[in-house]
C-alpha cells in the first residue's frame, strides 16, 4: 500500500506473567490507508483489542514493545513521550469503546464532559466548544441534543450512550477512529444503527476506522478490508467480500462456517460449525504454525516452521498450503 496512513510493521509485543513472558505479537505487520475501513476478526484471545491498545500506547504497566515500528501520517509513535501521546490521541487519533456505560463518566453530565474533552483535545471553550458538541451529538443522530448535554449517562440507552462516545471521539476531526467491538454492548437493531452512523460520518468526514469485531458476517458488511487474526498473528488479509467468500487460511474457513445459515423455516433451527480446540496458551506456544494443532490440513512442516505470507487467490495467507506463492 502506498503512503498508508497507519503502518504497523514488525511489532513484537510481550506480557510479563506469573507462568513467564508471554509473546503475544513477534513480529505483527498491519496497514490502513486513507479513509479506509479494516476490519479485525478473530477470537477472543486472538489479540485484537491489544493490537488497539498498542497503537494507541493504553498497555498494562506489564506489557512491553520489543521491537517494531508504528507510524500514524508518517510519525513514528513508539518513541514518543506519554505527554506527546496524549497530543496524538486527542488530535489525530481517538478510539471508541465497546462498552459506553464504563467509558463514560456516571456522576458527570454528558455537557461537562463533552466539555473537557473539547478543551483538551481541539483546544477551545466557552460558546464555541458548546456549539461544536451540540453539532457533533446531531451528527451523531441523537434527538434533542439540549436535552442530552444535560443528561447524566445512566439516564439514556445503551445505544444513546455509544452515540454520545462517537460524538465525543469525532470532536477533533481525528484521521484514524479506533472502534473496538462498538455493538457488543446494544441489541441487534441498534447495533445496525451505530454501524451505519459509523459508516456515514467515516464519508462525511474522511478518517480511517480500524475495526474490531468478533463477527466476521459484520465485517464482510462494513469493511473495505479484512484482517483475521489468530494467536497474535494476521493469518489472512485481504478484500472484505473476496476474504469472507472465498476464504484462504483454515482458520478463516472455520469463521466462515461458523456463521448461522437458517436450514429453513419449518425446522426453526440453525446449521452451526464450530473451529475444534483452543487458542493456544502463549507462555507455551506450539511450535511452527500457531495454529497448526487445530489445522485440518495440518502437515509436519506446519508443526515444525511458521510460514511467510503467500498469495492466496485475491488475499494473503499466512500458510503452507500455498507454497510457492510467497511474497
Amino acid at each position: 500500500m502506498r503512503d498508508p496512513l497507519l503502518a504497523v510493521k514488525g511489532l513484537r509485543l510481550s506480557f510479563k506473567t506469573e507462568r513467564g513472558d508471554l509473546l503475544l505479537f513477534h513480529g505483527l505487520d498491519l496497514e490502513i490507508g486513507k479513509g479506509e475501513v479494516l476490519g479485525v476478526v478473530g477470537e477472543s484471545g486472538s489479540g485484537k483489542t491489544t493490537l488497539a491498545y498498542s497503537i494507541v500506547r493504553v498497555l498494562p504497566s506489564n506489557a512491553r514493545i520489543e521491537g517494531g515500528s508504528i507510524t500514524l501520517a508518517g510519525r513514528e509513535l513508539t518513541g514518543l513521550t506519554e505527554r506527546q501521546m496524549r497530543e496524538v490521541r486527542g488530535r489525530d487519533m481517538t478510539m471508541v469503546f465497546q462498552d459506553p456505560s464504563t467509558a463514560l463518566n456516571p456522576a458527570f453530565r454528558v455537557k461537562d464532559q463533552m466539555l473537557k474533552v473539547i478543551k483538551a483535545n481541539a483546544g477551545i471553550e466557552g460558546n464555541e466548544a458548546r456549539v461544536l458538541a451540540m453539532g457533533m451529538l446531531k451528527s451523531a443522530e441523537l434527538p434533542d441534543p439540549a436535552s442530552v448535554m444535560q443528561s447524566f449517562p445512566y439516564e439514556l440507552s445503551g445505544g444513546m450512550q455509544q452515540r454520545v462516545m462517537i460524538a465525543m471521539a469525532l470532536t477533533s476531526n481525528p484521521k484514524l477512529v479506533i472502534a473496538d467491538e462498538p455493538t457488543s454492548a446494544v441489541d441487534a437493531t441498534i447495533q445496525v444503527q451505530i454501524l451505519k452512523l459509523i459508516e456515514r460520518l467515516r464519508r462525511e468526514r474522511g478518517f480511517s476506522v480500524l475495526l474490531i469485531t468478533h463477527s466476521i458476517a459484520v465485517a464482510r458488511e462494513v469493511s473495505d478490508r479484512i484482517a483475521v487474526m489468530y494467536a497474535g498473528d494476521v493469518v489472512e488479509e485481504g478484500d472484505a467480500k473476496k476474504v469472507v467468500d472465498s476464504p484462504k487460511h483454515p482458520y478463516t474457513q472455520g469463521l466462515v462456517k461458523s456463521i448461522p445459515a437458517p436450514r429453513g423455516r419449518k425446522e426453526g433451527k440453525t446449521q452451526l460449525s464450530t473451529v475444534p480446540g483452543e487458542v493456544p496458551d502463549l507462555t507455551d506456544p506450539p511450535s511452527g504454525c500457531r495454529f497448526h494443532p487445530r489445522c485440518p490440513y495440518v502437515m509436519d512442516v506446519c508443526r515444525k516452521s511458521m510460514p511467510g505470507y503467500r498469495r492466496a487467490g485475491d488475499s494473503m495467507a499466512l500458510c503452507y498450503l500455498y507454497e510457492g506463492n510467497g511474497s
